[in-house]
């Protein structure tokens, strides 16, 4: 849904109609790995599907938009906030279940890729070993059909169960109802993923827990800490990002309070205290000097709210 043509009046009927659900002027960035970025006019956290009519209602009936969050560890938000409800799923979102005698595990939004990694191994099943590395949510990863080391979310969904806001409407979709591609998926902002139903392998050789070791280690060599929100740009064919951002010499290049990572030229770090302005020009400036360099028109991955196009 457009947010163009709304203002106060549809904010303050919007509030009106979450009644006590909601909270106004929540810092946003503070919630995201960047930790950089305003404030959220209106906050809320959803327990129930009752709390998800609300939302669905306040947004259909007002105009204003909606962004959902987990971690944060993919967001990047403007200095000026976001004029919007933020809607976070509560605990109940935050259950997995594994199921050893399928080996199929569901889990819902809020569950940390990272935790459900390491259960999945300690369950001595096998092809999730790879989600370890990614410090985001469910929810998240299905979105963007996150991935690494050789494997994505695709490659183990059997069904995702989603909220529409448009139709107020829980719906549950298949692997092929989700049109899968690298780093997409066919959730738009319209849709609240609720939970997942995974499907694995058993570890019969005893190699899981040394794939998610050695995932571990490498993330500590060559990725780096600090504020940041881990890759920028997919990658384009035929290399990596971080491989064609430090061929281009633009390791360590800063404006302000950011710069691209001297460790991974994939990365833009924020300084502490810093903005998310500097952020998103560093992350401008360097697809410019590609594309003026090389002809590529680079993607990114993470979700900028709040900015200009």
């Amino acid at each position: 849904m457009s947010v163009d043509g709304f203002g106060e009046p549809a904010l303050d009927e919007a509030l009106r109609l979450l009644g006590p659900l909601a909270r106004k002027d929540v810092n946003l960035g503070r919630l995201t790995t960047y930790r950089v970025g305003g404030s959220s006019a209106l906050f809320v956290e959803v327990h129930r599907e009752e709390d998800l009519l609300k939302v669905a209602k306040a947004r259909n009936q007002t105009g204003v938009p909606v962004l959902v969050i987990g971690k944060g560890s993919n967001l990047l938000v403007a200095d000026s906030g976001f004029r919007g409800i933020t809607v976070v799923l509560g605990k109940q979102f935050d259950a997995s279940k594994i199921h050893q005698e399928t080996a199929t595990v569901e889990a819902g939004s809020s569950v940390a890729l990272p935790s459900l990694a390491r259960r999945c191994v300690s369950a001595n099943l096998s092809g999730f070993e790879w989600a370890v590395g990614v410090p985001g949510s469910i929810g998240g990863a299905v979105r963007m059909n996150a991935g690494g080391h050789g494997s994505d979310m695709e490659s183990s969904i059997v069904k995702v169960d989603l909220f529409d806001l448009e139709s107020a409407v829980s719906e549950t979709k298949t692997k092929d109802e989700m049109a899968f591609g690298y780093r997409r998926s066919s959730v738009t902002v319209e849709h609240i993923v609720l939970g997942v139903t995974l499907q694995l392998g058993y570890d019969r050789s005893g190699r899981s827990a040394e794939m998610l070791s050695d995932i571990v280690h490498w993330r500590r060599e060559n990725q780096p800490g600090g504020q940041n929100a881990g890759s920028v740009f997919v990658n384009p064919d035929g290399e990596t990002s971080g491989e064609l951002l430090d061929r281009l010499g633009l390791k360590g290049f800063r404006i302000g309070s950011a710069q691209v990572s001297s460790k991974h030229a994939n990365f833009v770090q924020a300084d502490a205290g810093g903005s998310a302005s500097d952020v998103d020009a560093v992350i401008r400036a360097v697809a410019r000097r590609v594309h003026s360099e090389t002809g590529l028109e680079l993607r990114t991955e993470i979700q900028r709210v709040g900015f200009e196009a």
